[in-house]
């Protein structure tokens, strides 16, 4: 895995060439070489170059595919605010162990304001998440509060 100072060094000379390679890429990850070259107007070679630098310097972490929830019968989502009993290492690291094992939750970020994480549920329904709401974060004893957002729409969503 890169150091942050290899990523950081590498940053700083991103060039608009390679902004357009890394926007193309985000839109399509699967995209060919040559299709990306002739997008970013660069020879297939040194836009080939370029790709493996941003891999090898840890710019690009590496590849997914965006899965659609509803067709796996997951239709309902939810962002959810999580407010720990108390702020110590030992409460955080059992909270993020229990919340490792949670197939419903999607996203874990540990945030600053209010709450202490930020979850992303994927679900069924709304009974599939009033349980994981009761019978899984309400059970685990580090959970002080919780707040639920649910996700109405979502006209721009770029995560990948």
């Amino acid at each position: 895995m890169p150091k942050l100072a290899d990523i950081l060094q590498y940053m700083t000379q991103i060039d608009i060439k390679t902004r357009d390679i890394l926007h193309e890429l985000q839109c399509n990850g699967r995209i060919t070489n040559l299709e990306l070259a002739a997008k970013v107007n660069l020879s297939p070679s040194a836009c080939l170059r370029r790709v493996q630098e941003l891999e090898r310097t840890g710019v690009i972490a590496g590849y997914r595919a965006v899965i659609n929830p509803a067709a796996l019968g997951k239709g309902f989502t939810a962002y959810i605010g999580v407010g720990l009993c108390d702020h110590t290492k030992k409460s955080q690291e059992a909270f993020e162990r229990s919340i490792a094992n949670a197939t419903e939750v999607r996203e874990c970020h540990n945030i600053t304001g209010t709450f202490e994480y930020l979850l992303r549920v994927e679900v069924a329904d709304l009974a599939a998440y009033k349980l994981f709401h009761t019978d899984g974060l309400g059970t685990l004893a580090q959970v002080s509060s919780i707040m639920s957002y649910v996700v109405m729409g979502s006209p721009k969503d770029e995560r990948a």
